[in-house]
């Protein structure tokens, strides 16, 4: 992507949290905390003051799900390109602020108090966006022989650690429901397998990047 499509992506993240931030307020303070606080939506009755509240959390799904298919675009293409490309693509280190999304995760704990709602929790596998930092660090590299192999050994060493982390969630949490409720099961393991899918995805960078890294200081030593 380039420079100018992060930065915009960026502000309007960074704009639909702060309306999201400002409609909570105004929600708070001068519409009794309707749609922040608990209620039952079988009686709901729209008002005009629950407009903000409507407005920002619409304009915040529509970013996410933006968002979502300009990665999952932008990475068909590159992946299309990779077989005849010798260098690596170009890409703004900047993109790895996308990974502060996964803090929209933490959100699941809110809409799970206030209707059940647990899909939240899949936002944490936006942690995994961090990786981005580093691939813009290695952008226009040459791919020669040592780099596939980095590569391959990175993303083997990236999935070995989070199917690691996704066998022991299932042995443990499959023992029996957690503190009783099934409930709490589930989302423990929604969190789990959305965090061991970040993780896999920054590691499959951050390991090709320090390995690319270190191996040339380790030669010139030797």
């Amino acid at each position: 992507m380039k420079k100018n499509t992060v930065k915009r992506l960026v502000l309007c993240g960074a704009g639909c949290l702060l309306l999201l931030l400002l409609s909570t307020w105004y929600a708070v303070v001068w519409n009794e905390s309707r749609l922040v606080a608990p209620m039952d939506f079988a009686t709901y009755v729209f008002r005009l003051r629950d407009l903000p509240m409507l407005v920002s959390l619409g304009l915040l799904i529509l970013y996410v799900c933006c968002l979502v298919a300009l990665v999952v675009s932008a990475t068909l293409r590159s992946r299309r390109r990779s077989a005849s490309d010798r260098t690596t693509r170009s890409i703004s280190p900047r993109l790895g602020f996308l990974g502060f999304l996964g803090l929209l995760g933490f959100g699941g704990f809110w809409t799970y108090s206030w209707n059940g709602t647990i899909f939240p929790f899949l936002f944490f596998l936006f942690f995994g966006f961090f990786g981005f930092f580093f691939e813009g660090k290695l952008s226009n590299t040459f791919m020669d022989e040592r780099y596939r192999e980095n590569k391959l050994r990175a993303q083997l060493t990236a999935q070995r650690v989070s199917l690691t982390v996704i066998f022991l969630a299932v042995v443990l949490l499959g023992r029996g429901s957690l503190m009783g409720h099934l409930e709490y099961t589930l989302i423990a393991l929604l969190i789990v397998i959305s965090l061991a899918l970040a993780l896999w995805l920054f590691l499959s960078e951050y390991l090709l990047y320090r390995y690319d890294h270190d191996e040339p200081a380790e030669e010139n030593e030797g």
